[in-house]
C-alpha cells in the first residue's frame, strides 16, 4: 500500500488514495495506521478518491486517529489540496473538492501554500460548560465541524492551561452531541492577532488545527475583534478572513514529510486491522 505522510504546522496526516487500499478503510485500520509505535503514526488519515461528480477534482474523507470520521480539517484539507496538485490530479490554481462537510474551494498561492474558501460558518451563540472545577463561557461555532471557542484574559493564563486535563470533559459534554473541538484563545498586543491552543476531537491537544483556528478567529471577530485574524498556534501561524456573512477563508502552508509503502499490507488489513 503506497502512502504519503504530510504535515501542516506540525499537524500530520497520512494520505492514501482509495485505489491503493488492499481492503476497505475500517476504524480499526485507521487506529493501527495512526499508531506512532507500531504503525505509520499520524494525527489522522486523509482518503482521496475520484469525486464521481462533475466539477470536482476529488472527494476527501478525513479520519481521526481514534477511527472516527471528521467532517472537515483545515490543516488536513490543505495537505490533501497540495498533494492533489503535486501528484497531478489537477494543474489548475483554483479548483473544488468534496468533503463530508460539503464543497471547499482552494486557490494555490505557491508550491507550499494555499488559500481555502471554507464556506459559511454558523454561529451557535454563547453558552457555558463545566470542566476542571471551572465554568467556561464559550461561543459555539460550526465551520464544517463543531467548534467550542473559549476566550481567556491573557496569554499567560492561556499558557498555564492543562488542556489534556480539561479538554475531554468539554469534548464529550452533553451540550455537543457529536463531540466538539475546543479552542482557547487570548488577544496579543497587535490588532488582529490572537494566540490559540487547541484540543481536537478524537485527537487531543495538537500543535495546530485549521478549523480550530477558524473557530477562535470567528469568535474573536464576533466579540468585536479586528480582522483578518492571524491565529498564532504552537505549530505556527494561520491567517483567517471572516466576512460579515461569516464566509471564511483560511490561508496556510502544507508540506510532504515522506512517501512510503506499508509492507505486507494485505495481511495487515485482513488480520490486525480487521479486528
Amino acid at each position: 500500500m503506497r502512502f504519503e505522510k504530510w504535515q501542516a504546522l506540525g499537524n500530520d496526516y497520512v494520505i492514501v488514495e482509495a485505489a491503493d487500499l488492499p481492503a476497505p478503510l475500517t476504524a480499526a485500520a485507521v487506529r493501527a495506521l495512526c499508531d506512532r509505535h507500531t504503525g505509520i503514526g499520524a494525527d489522522g488519515i486523509l482518503l482521496l478518491e475520484p469525486a464521481g461528480e462533475p466539477g470536482f477534482v476529488a472527494r476527501l474523507r478525513i479520519f481521526n486517529p481514534d477511527g472516527s470520521e471528521a467532517e472537515l480539517s483545515g490543516n488536513g484539507a490543505r495537505e490533501a489540496i497540495m498533494y492533489l496538485r503535486r501528484r497531478g490530479w489537477t494543474d489548475r490554481d483554483e479548483f473544488a473538492i468534496l468533503t463530508v462537510a460539503g464543497e471547499i474551494r482552494p486557490t494555490i498561492l505557491s508550491e507550499t501554500t494555499c488559500r481555502v474558501d471554507m464556506g459559511h460558518a454558523r454561529d451557535g451563540g454563547i453558552g457555558e460548560v463545566k470542566s476542571g472545577g471551572r465554568t467556561w463561557r464559550f461561543r459555539n461555532v460550526s465551520i464544517g465541524n463543531p467548534q467550542c471557542a473559549i476566550a481567556v484574559g491573557s496569554v499567560a493564563e492561556l499558557q498555564a492551561l492543562d488542556l489534556p486535563a480539561i479538554g475531554p470533559a468539554i469534548e464529550h459534554s452533553p451540550l455537543f452531541p457529536n463531540r466538539t473541538n475546543v479552542s482557547w484563545y487570548a488577544p496579543l498586543g497587535d490588532p488582529g492577532v490572537i494566540r490559540a491552543r487547541i484540543f481536537e476531537r478524537g485527537v487531543g491537544e495538537t500543535t495546530a488545527s485549521g478549523t480550530g483556528a477558524c473557530g477562535a478567529a470567528i469568535a474573536h471577530v464576533l466579540a468585536g475583534g479586528d480582522g483578518p485574524v492571524t491565529v498564532r498556534l504552537d505549530g505556527g501561524d494561520l491567517e483567517v478572513e471572516v466576512a460579515g456573512d461569516l464566509r471564511v477563508h483560511l490561508t496556510g502552508w502544507a508540506v510532504p514529510v515522506y512517501a512510503g509503502e506499508l509492507s505486507d499490507a494485505d495481511r495487515v488489513f485482513a488480520q490486525r486491522l480487521g479486528e
